[in-house]
């Protein structure tokens, strides 16, 4: 028996809602990426760990968002929690790979096609393995042509994205890559989600009583909404992430003299006059 799918059952607010935490992510961890190309070797694996964590957080809260207005009108959904926070940990790992291959190698060439599609891969696999977590009275089937494309999306908008982290130093300009990446992302999850059919075991409803979907699914996005609210902290907090200018080099101090008095022109500094001796009967030295 065909189960019939409603993948909007709060209209346009789950979409909506689900498209802005995907930006908020997307913007977040571009913003550490870009940050880690800035700082010493030091502080990079520290950015680039936040950046990850941000990004996964991100995509994996925009997920579950939208699938707040999932329901199948003939059977209840349950989520099984252990697979659901496997998701994220996916999330997190491969796309932590993809942002450290770019954060040391660069955003070009090898380095990017590599950590794009680690990247890429995955956005996919969090979205198909947090619908493997779902518990209802039926089988889950997927067309294999729209699964691709839903793959495919996933690994351009993480390639393009990793690419703007790389090139692009203006807030605005970032600010204009995230709203992108949030929308490639959220546009992967309604493709595979579009993949979907549901085969449901018999005509008669299973598997407990009925909650909605936001009661099942928002005691479980606490963690990372929190996660996304300190790491947004930090990025305000932080005028140099936020413009994406390079740590300011000290002058050199020498002893006696001011620092703000060193020049640094590059330049070899011109010979002093000599003086005249005021002497009677001294004579001045000729030149040849």
């Amino acid at each position: 028996m065909q189960g019939t799918v409603d993948g909007f059952s709060y209209g346009l607010v789950t979409p909506l809602v689900a498209y802005l935490m995907a930006c908020l992510g997307g913007a977040l961890g571009l913003r550490c990426t870009t940050r880690s190309m800035l700082v010493t070797h030091t502080w990079r694996p520290g950015w680039l760990a936040l950046g990850s964590a941000a990004i996964g957080s991100g995509i994996w809260t925009m997920h579950f968002i939208a699938m707040m207005g999932f329901s199948v009108q003939e059977t209840p959904i349950h989520y099984d929690k252990p697979i659901t926070f496997a998701s994220l940990g996916v999330a997190i790992l491969m796309v932590g790979i993809g942002i450290f291959i770019v954060g040391y190698k660069g955003a070009s060439g090898t380095a990017l096609f590599t950590g794009g599609t680690i990247t890429g891969l995955g956005i996919a696999s969090m979205h198909y393995l947090g619908m493997a977590g779902m518990r209802l009275n039926g089988k889950l089937e997927y067309n294999t042509l729209t699964v691709a494309a839903s793959v495919v999306i996933a690994v351009v908008a993480a390639i393009t994205a990793l690419w703007a982290a790389g090139r692009v130093r203006g807030f605005l300009w970032s600010v204009g890559a995230s709203l992108v990446m949030g929308l490639a992302v959220s546009g992967m999850h309604y493709m595979g989600m579009a993949a979907l059919s549901v085969h449901l075991h018999g005509s008669t409803a299973g598997g407990g009583p009925a909650d909605s979907p936001a009661s099942v699914l928002a005691p479980l996005m606490i963690g990372p909404l929190a996660f996304l609210l300190l790491a947004g902290v930090v990025v305000m907090f932080d005028p140099l992430m936020v413009m994406g200018k390079p740590d300011r080099i000290p002058a050199e101090r020498k002893p006696g003299i001011p620092a703000h008095m060193v020049r640094h022109t590059g330049r070899r500094p011109l010979p002093r006059p000599r003086q005249r001796s005021s002497r009677p009967g001294s004579r001045t030295p000729q030149r040849w």
